[in-house]
């Protein structure tokens, strides 16, 4: 009974802390925490657009293995704009067909899981 509290109250700590998520591996974020530009990007791939990059939208390969493996075209990626930066920068949403969200802010080289 202790060990079953002990886990739910690490688990639960985790999830609220945005620290890893019970058995996925993969960091999290809270919506609110994000930067104000990836929360406006949240709010036009929810209202479907208009985006102002023309990839956004498009299908996201995976092909760093960072996100769960998924067949093609399961993911879709937007650009999350940098301030100061002259092209598109290093900061990206990326949505899965089930209503999963996830942020790099380092192009692609590691993922937060975004809870909303």
């Amino acid at each position: 009974m202790v060990r079953r509290l002990l886990c739910l109250v690490l688990v639960c700590g985790a999830l609220l802390l945005g620290c890893s998520a019970a058995g996925s591996g993969t960091d999290t974020v809270r919506e609110s925490r994000l930067p104000a530009e990836a929360r406006r990007t949240l709010t036009l791939i929810d209202r479907g657009g208009p985006f102002p990059y023309e990839k956004d939208g498009s299908v996201f390969g995976n092909y760093e293995h960072e996100l769960p493996a998924e067949r093609r075209g399961y993911y879709h990626e937007y650009t999350v704009p940098t301030p100061g930066s002259r092209d598109r920068g290093a900061r990206r949403l990326v949505t899965g067909a089930a209503g999963e969200t996830y942020y790099t802010d380092d192009h692609y080289e590691s993922f937060k899981e975004v809870l909303r």
